[in-house]
């Protein structure tokens, strides 16, 4: 679809943007816009990351948070503010609060790693208190709603306010001052949509032929469901583990502005992700957060209309728990098809574990799970097997094995709430 004429309406003032700009000056880092050579390779053509992961509190949240403060009327300011976070746009809020002198209250939900909860600590100093509240972001941000409410402060949203998408705008400013040449395609993460929001607005004013793509989390995908059916949805669940990305609902502002000036939004699988994330890690050094790789993932959707052309990246966040790795490593594995998981009903005989071990697997496979207990009472009995191969495809020898042994099986790769109780 062509976004090129665009309404008006729907454009955030460039005016409003450059005042934003003026406003963070010494407050945000000008994050570079470098060219990526190992991504420029792989897809032969000219890869830019605008780095995000570099500011001050490694995510892009603090430019809409400090220009949403910095704009609030001294009575607001005087009054406190609240915002509700898993993350980053807590770092942020915290980050302006001690910047601003304005006193802060910030909840987080029950379960957030203690790391993050001491970064906004840190961020925000004496300005800030910590509420630790609810098991899901909804929980606690119905209790800094209410919270708010009673007190008459001001809540500080994460993306769907006019001045939070005109602070999220000023990272297109700085890729179009720094970029060198014309820019053919733009990727851009969409949690909440503030950041495509701004980003596109400028764009489309300074450089309407740029291809605008939005880029969500397969297991999130609110604004793409939305955009597609016309209207607003809230989903009834969505996987979390992009949790810098995992929003049940867009905001309303966000919503118009992305269904109006997007060209496309691209859902990636979290196992994409996770495998993009040890690639940075491993060619580059860099360490980026599951919604912070959104960009780089949409890429090999593209692959083929990239050729020798000028792609931007927004790299949106680091603020990753070194915890997590493992996790990732193990995402990461069974999407590139080297990691399986079964359940295997073996009879309890002697010998079962041996027919399997000779019969069904190659001297190559490895056994990287197993769990089994034996009842005295049954005849056969389940086992939970994890499995690592060399190849991709090695996963159809091992089952069809399995069916010429006599082996009843249940494969598990894709029930992750499942796996996730056991691996």
């Amino acid at each position: 679809m062509n976004k090129v004429e665009t309404d008006t309406d729907f454009l955030v003032s460039l005016e409003k943007v450059e005042q934003a700009s003026q406003r963070l000056r010494g407050v945000i880092t000008k994050t570079p816009l470098l060219q990526n050579l190992w991504l420029s390779q792989l897809y032969s053509a000219n890869i830019y990351l605008k780095r995000e992961d570099l500011q001050v509190v490694r995510s892009y949240k603090i430019r809409g948070a400090y220009n949403k403060m910095a704009t609030l009327p001294p009575e607001q300011r005087e009054n406190e503010v609240v915002c509700s976070s898993a993350g980053n746009h807590a770092q942020g809020v915290a980050y302006a609060c001690q910047l601003l002198g304005i006193r802060g209250h910030i909840f987080m939900p029950a379960t957030t790693p203690a790391q993050k909860v001491n970064k906004v600590r840190l961020f925000g100093k004496d300005k800030v208190e910590v509420i630790l509240t609810g098991a899901t972001y909804d929980d606690t941000f119905q209790a800094a709603k209410e919270f708010c409410d009673s007190r008459g402060s001001t809540f500080i949203p994460p993306f769907d306010d006019l001045a939070i998408v005109e602070g999220q705008a000023t990272v297109g400013m700085e890729i179009l001052r720094e970029a060198v040449g014309h820019i053919d395609y733009l990727f851009m993460p969409i949690g909440g949509g503030g950041l495509a929001s701004g980003v596109a607005s400028v764009f489309r004013q300074l450089s309407p032929r740029t291809r605008l793509i939005g880029v969500q989390p397969l297991g999130a995908p609110s604004m793409y469901r939305s955009v597609k059916e016309q209207q607003r949805l809230t989903l009834d669940s969505i996987d979390s583990f992009v949790d810098g990305a995992a929003v049940k609902c867009p905001g309303e502002l966000t919503f118009g502005i992305c269904r109006e000036l997007l060209d496309d939004i691209v859902l990636v699988p979290e196992g994409q992700i996770c495998e993009d994330i040890l690639k940075m890690y491993n060619e580059d050094g860099v360490v980026l957060e599951p919604a912070g790789t959104l960009s780089i993932s949409a890429l090999k959707s593209y692959a083929d209309q990239l050729v020798d052309k000028n792609v931007v990246c927004v790299i949106s966040g680091s603020n990753n728990d070194i915890t997590r790795m493992e996790d990732i490593k193990e995402r990461a594995m069974r999407h590139q098809g080297l990691k399986h998981y079964f359940m295997v009903t073996f009879s309890q005989q002697p010998g079962a574990l041996r027919t399997f071990v000779n019969q069904v697997l190659h001297p190559q496979d490895d056994i990287i799970h197993f769990q089994y207990i034996k009842k005295n009472n049954k005849e056969k009995g389940p086992v939970f097997i994890g499995i690592e191969v060399k190849q991709p495809h090695d996963v159809e020898v091992i089952k069809a094995r399995m069916d010429a042994e006599g082996f009843n099986y249940e494969y598990l790769n894709g029930k992750q709430d499942f796996l996730s109780l056991l691996v």
